[in-house]
């Protein structure tokens, strides 16, 4: 499980960045991976999978 921080997430759009803490690298974000709302800033733990164009979080939750 990694952690990471909410760089930017759009409500309306569905979708954001997390930056990983251990990479510093930004991680796609859609509202279908999260267990729990999320916002900017927030402190996140998640999972990371292999997406069509990079890296996507998936059982986001705010911890």
């Amino acid at each position: 499980m990694k952690t990471g921080k909410v760089k930017f997430y759009n409500v309306s759009k569905g979708f954001g960045f997390i930056v990983a803490d251990d990479t510093n690298q930004d991680i796609f974000v859609h509202q279908t991976g999260l267990i729990n709302e999320i916002r900017e800033n927030d402190r996140v733990s998640f999972e990371v999978k292999d997406g069509k164009k990079g890296l996507n979080a998936i059982n986001v939750e705010k911890i």
